[in-house]
């Protein structure tokens, strides 16, 4: 197997030196590559090359970085059997590898290179795939401000999600759409927010989607209602728990189904997929069962 390591410099720790160090050491012995990422999507197109370049090789992917890096290594790869993924977390959020215990977990790079690669699913949008989350409304409004303050002091880093609550509470508490779940339409014209997970978390510590399982073939559908600025805070610990699908309080305000194909309609709507954000009028996502290897220790 070849271990290739894709790092993010602009990502948390990712560009330390002793992140290098850490592989090199580990990785003595064995055949590996790293690559720094010097622009947006440049992981994805490195990653397919080599892909290509190594079909009848057994190549494993670790992305050094947080959830964007993951998503363009997986888009790069997830096309190739003979392909595998993991995560050395150095993001902010590192939100999808939360699903499987949590960051500590994928620390140790000698465990994440002997670990078995097991299949899991990924959410098609259009032509783009993401692995963890899906968001829009409220949410892509806070997708849209993390890359602004995440470098700043108290209001970035580890709070940068928090910072973009605040911002969207102030502008994007309604956003207008047709949300569509196999067949059955579920928003109301207006909503507040809509998040499609394969994943659980998104932006750091929000446990949106408690009941997803990334290897079922199913996504977790769960749209909010539109609602007053009270309410909405008075709700926001509930839904940073995850406990939103069991609390009669949150309900009236709550549409949530499982699916494998949604379409959600538009007036340019911003999309979030895996923190990356796209613009367009409709959206056709479905579920792609098993289409890419992940490591986890």
């Amino acid at each position: 197997m070849k271990h290739i390591f894709v790092i993010n410099p602009a990502a948390g720790k990712a560009g330390k030196a002793s992140l290098e160090t850490d592989i090199r050491k580990a990785c003595a012995g064995a055949a590996f590559e790293i690559y720094y990422t010097t622009a947006p999507m440049d992981a994805v197109c490195y990653v397919s090359k080599c892909c290509e370049a190594e079909p009848d090789k057994e190549l494993r992917f670790y992305a050094c970085g947080g959830d964007g890096t993951l998503n363009e290594v997986v888009s790069g790869m997830y096309r190739y059997p003979n392909a595998s993924v993991t995560v050395v977390p150095c993001g902010s959020g590192n939100d999808f590898v939360k699903t499987f215990g949590g960051a500590d977990k994928f620390l140790n790079i000698p465990a994440l290179m002997q670990a078995e690669a097991k299949p899991v699913d990924l959410i098609r949008a259009n032509d783009r795939v993401c692995i963890n989350v899906l968001n829009f409304g409220f949410d892509t409004t806070v997708a849209k401000t993390i890359p602004k303050v995440k470098r700043k002091p108290i209001i970035g880093g580890r709070n940068a999600y928090t910072t973009g609550i605040v911002t969207a509470l102030l502008t994007a508490m309604r956003t207008r759409c047709s949300i569509v779940v196999d067949g059955e339409e579920i928003s109301p014209g207006r909503i507040l927010l809509c998040t499609i997970g394969n994943g659980q978390y998104v932006g750091g510590s929000f446990k949106c989607a408690p009941r997803a399982v990334p290897d079922d073939g199913l996504l977790e559908v769960c749209m909010f209602r539109t609602l007053n600025h009270i309410r909405f805070v008075q709700m926001l610990g509930t839904y940073t728990a995850g406990k939103h699908l069991d609390d009669p309080k949150v309900q009236k305000y709550l549409v949530y189904r499982r699916g494998k194909e949604i379409v959600v309609s538009g007036d340019k709507l911003m999309f979030s997929l895996d923190g990356e954000l796209i613009e367009t009028d409709q959206l056709k996502i479905d579920v792609l069962k098993g289409a890419v290897r992940f490591a986890r220790p």
